[in-house]
């Protein structure tokens, strides 16, 4: 079992934050913010120019982030900065393509080497991940795989057993961004994904913005929630630091809350 799975034991919380956004000397601020109001996990989202799986919030941050000049490099540089704060688990979200131009060994060693625990490569099919895999287990980091409310439960099952860390569950079709409701067949979607996990914890995310969200996908059984463009819509709004804490402390409250229902 890695790190990150031992976090997620059950009202779990995991907190996404785009490197370089809203600056690069404020971002460990800001990461530290969610660290301290009670994340389980810190998933730090690599700025991509073409994020296809993101909605609106992260896009426009990624955009900010990069004309910022945030590059892998200074992703990992900002990743050793969180590490020496804390030990809470690391996961790096970015696109296959910065991973591809830097080359599959390298980038995954220069990851660990910072401090990173896992990796999420949302446009990286199961079919296409056997190279960046094998090179992940080699380095001792977690390759997380996402599924979503149109994979089939054999396939689940399938890609549970290539990914590690957590299984990723897409709540809704489309891309990433607060939602005023999750999903009415969520904990449909939840039952399925945790038969075809088994031990491997399931997180889910995708429109999961205030704490009674977290609450449902907790109380179906999921075993955390990930939160990412309602804080940074917070950020983007002008909140500092303390403020963004206070809003991760609440939802993590409801975690806590509702496994102990």
């Amino acid at each position: 079992m890695s790190r990150i799975s031992e976090r997620l034991g059950g009202g779990g919380l995991i907190c996404y934050l785009t490197a370089g956004f809203p600056a690069e000397g404020r971002n460990i601020d800001y990461i530290m913010a969610c660290v301290e109001g009670g994340a389980d996990v810190i998933e730090i989202g690599v700025p991509f120019s073409d994020p296809v799986a993101d909605g609106r919030v992260i896009q426009f941050t990624s955009q900010k982030a990069l004309e910022n000049g945030t590059t892998p490099v200074k992703v990992f540089d900002l990743v050793r900065s969180v590490r020496s704060r804390t030990d809470v688990p690391i996961v790096l979200m970015g696109y296959y393509n910065p991973i591809f131009r830097r080359g599959e060994e390298r980038y995954v060693s220069e990851a660990r080497a910072s401090g990173a625990d896992g990796l999420i490569v949302p446009d990286l099919p199961m079919e296409e991940s056997a190279s960046l895999e094998k090179h992940c287990s080699t380095a001792g980091i977690d390759l997380i795989q996402l599924v979503g409310p149109t994979t089939s439960e054999e396939r689940m099952g399938r890609i549970a057993q290539r990914s590690s860390g957590f299984l990723y569950l897409v709540s809704a079709l489309g891309t990433t961004g607060a939602r005023r409701e999750t999903s009415s067949s969520i904990g449909e979607l939840i039952s399925r994904a945790k038969r075809a996990a088994g031990p491997l914890p399931v997180s889910v995310g995708f429109g999961i913005s205030r704490p009674d969200h977290v609450s449902e996908v907790l109380s179906a059984g999921a075993d955390a929630a990930i939160v990412g463009s309602a804080i940074l819509q917070r950020i983007i709004d002008g909140d500092g630091p303390e403020k963004v804490g206070a809003f991760v402390r609440s939802l993590k409250e409801a975690a806590d809350a509702a496994v102990r229902k």
